[in-house]
């Protein structure tokens, strides 16, 4: 038996040069957080075509960030989050250090 649970969504994302956000908003299905150092969208990618699919908004199906205080066994149990600049580009603002 598999136990399903809701991942937090994306709620925003400022990344404009992201091919997956279309309108501050992302399309991917699902996006992952984390680097060694922050909280980054490893998701992120330029390119001239947009992808994603426009009926979904993205979801977090992993984060890394085991240091943030709404990280619980890698995964990601904010309300939602928001994507945008802070040490990049595409990192996650909705981060918090423990």
């Amino acid at each position: 038996m598999t136990a399903s649970m809701e991942m937090p969504r994306v709620q925003e994302c400022t990344v404009r040069s992201c091919a997956y956000n279309h309108t501050n908003d992302c399309h991917a299905f699902a996006i992952t957080i984390g680097s060694s150092d922050h909280a980054h969208c490893h998701t992120f990618v330029e390119m001239p075509v947009r992808g994603g699919t426009d009926q979904i908004n993205a979801q977090v199906g992993a984060c890394t960030r085991s240091d943030c205080q709404h990280n619980s066994d890698l995964e990601c149990h904010a309300p939602a989050i928001t994507v945008g600049p802070r040490t990049d580009l595409a990192d996650c603002q909705t981060y918090v250090s423990r």
